[in-house]
């Protein structure tokens, strides 16, 4: 696995992220990163938010286009997140707590699917009271995206700095 995230962190658009002084290399891909997670969360949070009941008078049915927004989120997300991976894959990739970020991402849209599916896929849906099971989804889709957040932020601060330190993949 480590041979892997060597190969990968040696590609060229890894060294380039590294190493360039350009705004449109790492800043430029952070900023992209940023503006997913924006997208993404901020929209999955406004529809989780009003099936937990916040903003009662606003029907559901119409939330339903927050989805289009919410997978860009994660378009932007998934190609930025790549590429800030391959930046420091030997580092990143034998981190425990990018995995744990990676599952809580990973879970967080296995439960929109689930709300997309038990909520927007219901012709009927403002018509009927909205089933304690979905609102149970709601409420752990905002706390795996709070978990997924902090998780990537503890990434700068916790588990290895260097690839000779170990980890989930190391010696």
């Amino acid at each position: 696995m480590m041979d892997l995230f060597s190969r990968l962190e040696a590609s060229g658009i890894s060294t380039w992220l590294r190493t360039s002084q350009s705004l449109w290399a790492f800043p430029f891909v952070l900023a992209v990163h940023t503006v997913g997670l924006g997208l993404i969360v901020g929209s999955t949070v406004v529809v989780d938010l009003r099936i937990l009941g916040g903003a009662s008078r606003i029907q559901l049915k119409p939330l339903e286009k927050f989805f289009s927004i919410m997978w860009l989120g994660l378009a932007l997300n998934t190609i930025s997140g790549l590429m800030l991976f391959a930046k420091e894959a030997t580092t990143v990739g034998i981190s425990a707590v990018f995995w744990v970020k990676i599952t809580l991402i990973a879970l967080s849209v296995w439960v929109l699917l689930r709300i997309k599916r038990q909520v927007f896929d219901d012709p009927l849906v403002d018509q009927r009271p909205i089933p304690g099971g979905t609102r149970a989804l709601a409420l752990a889709s905002i706390l795996l995206w709070v978990g997924a957040i902090t998780a990537g932020r503890l990434m700068a601060y916790v588990g290895p700095t260097q690839p000779e330190a170990g980890g989930l993949f190391g010696s």
